[in-house]
């Protein structure tokens, strides 16, 4: 591996090197200093799993099961491309006495197949299907940590955080969106010493990009022949997939499509200056000028006028995720969630769509009291100062680590304003 820290030291036994690492790894706390033979890429997981406030003696816990799992994994993009997984790791697992598994962008296990004598094993600690493997639940391990820092993950036994997952090695990739580059989730094989070997690493990097590549080809024919996809959550420029390519919108014409996708009957000219401008000041000539450069990059036939609207059916990660709060499915609805909508944006509709979403699903977070859930929100960049969030984290996990956030949360809210 090039990346300088996936490299062991020349010569090192991984294996070896990671039982060393027990004894400190057991003694580890927030505020110690991590030893020296400790990888970054371990260091830097093992700071994160404190922050969340995993325990050494966890377990981790299953969020989907029977017909939420098989309906989920239906809906899953990466089922398009488990026949290609199965066909390149299948039988890899297999024979090795592995285990191949492929989980969702949250670190959520889909698929866990292999030798079944290995996969008796892996269910003792709860690696099956349907199983929350991310970080901030179990702490280090492979597959969530790969989701975690968006690259290719190997971990050697007592580099797991948590004790009972100590005997295991495992390497995972990232599997990306091709359009979007957004993690999908990840691909993984888990098993004993004989994964320690560094190849392990590469093979399954290389299926992961050979899935990219299929997904890629795919994608003219996910678009549904002539649908767009439009993603807007968690960046304040959008990228729109349509006729299999994939253009980077400007922050205005960003908030246009959003609000075109979102009123697919159309807008007239009035209701969508108001709904973009502040300023009620703005000239209707401004907004024919924006609307004229967007019709030049979506090209012909897209933008239809009187009132505007878009031409071609638009599915937006904002849709998918108010569909799914609608219906109740709020474990599928965060893991749609990528943060806010558009989050610089200050046109007033965008605001309000936003806003929609974000206390939508925080609420519903917050009362399903799910506490893998809301640490995944707690921890994320728009919810680390969420105070009603970790609070019922914190009812729900008191760790010392969280009770020292939720109390410092709490100064900050009763110190007077201006200081």
């Amino acid at each position: 591996m090039s990346d300088a820290w996936l490299a062991l030291e020349p010569g090192a036994d991984p294996v070896e090197r990671a039982r060393t690492l027990r004894r400190a790894h057991e003694t580890f706390t927030e505020a110690g200093t991590v030893p020296r033979p400790v990888r970054p890429v371990v260091a830097e997981s093992w700071r994160r799993s404190v922050r969340a406030g995993v325990g050494p003696d966890g377990t981790a816990s299953v969020d989907l099961m029977d017909g939420d799992l098989g309906t989920y994994r239906a809906e899953h993009p990466l089922a398009r491309v488990m026949p290609l997984f199965r066909e390149l790791l299948g039988t890899f697992a297999s024979d090795g006495e592995h285990l191949l598994a492929v989980c969702d962008a949250h670190g959520r296990l889909l698929w866990v197949e292999g030798h079944p004598a290995t996969r008796r094993r892996a269910d003792r600690m709860n690696f099956v299907p349907g199983a929350r493997w991310a970080e901030s639940a179990v702490g280090t391990n492979a597959p969530g940590t790969a989701v975690a820092v968006g690259r290719p993950v190997q971990v050697f036994s007592a580099e797991h955080f948590i004790r009972r997952v100590q005997p295991w090695t495992c390497a995972a990739a990232p599997v990306h969106d091709p359009r979007t580059g957004r993690v999908l989730g990840a691909v993984d094989i888990t098993g004993g010493d004989g994964l320690a070997h560094p190849h392990s690493l590469g093979f399954v990097q290389a299926v992961a990009r050979a899935a990219e590549s299929q997904l890629a080809l795919l994608a003219p024919e996910q678009a549904g022949g002539g649908a767009a996809e439009l993603t807007a959550m968690g960046r304040d420029e959008a990228l729109l997939a349509a006729d299999g390519r994939r253009v980077r919108l400007s922050r205005r014409h960003s908030e246009i499509v959003v609000l075109l996708a979102h009123h697919p009957e159309g807008l007239t000219g009035d209701e969508l200056l108001c709904a973009l401008y502040e300023d009620e000041t703005v000239p209707p000539v401004t907004l024919r000028a924006e609307l004229a450069r967007l019709r030049g990059i979506l090209g012909p036939g897209r933008l239809a006028s009187r009132p505007y609207r878009l031409t071609l059916p638009v599915e937006s990660d904002a849709a998918v995720v108010e569909r799914r709060l609608r219906s109740g499915a709020v474990t599928a609805a965060a893991a749609a969630y990528a943060g806010p909508l558009l989050p610089c944006s200050r046109a007033p509709a965008v605001d309000r769509i936003r806003r929609r979403l974000t206390d939508g699903l925080r609420a519903a977070l917050v009362a399903g009291r799910d506490p893998d859930l809301l640490a995944d929100w707690a921890h994320a960049p728009w919810g680390e100062d969420d105070l009603d969030v970790w609070r019922a984290l914190a009812a729900l996990r008191p760790t010392a680590a969280i009770r020292a956030r939720l109390a410092a949360l709490e100064r900050e809210l009763a110190a007077p304003h201006g200081r």
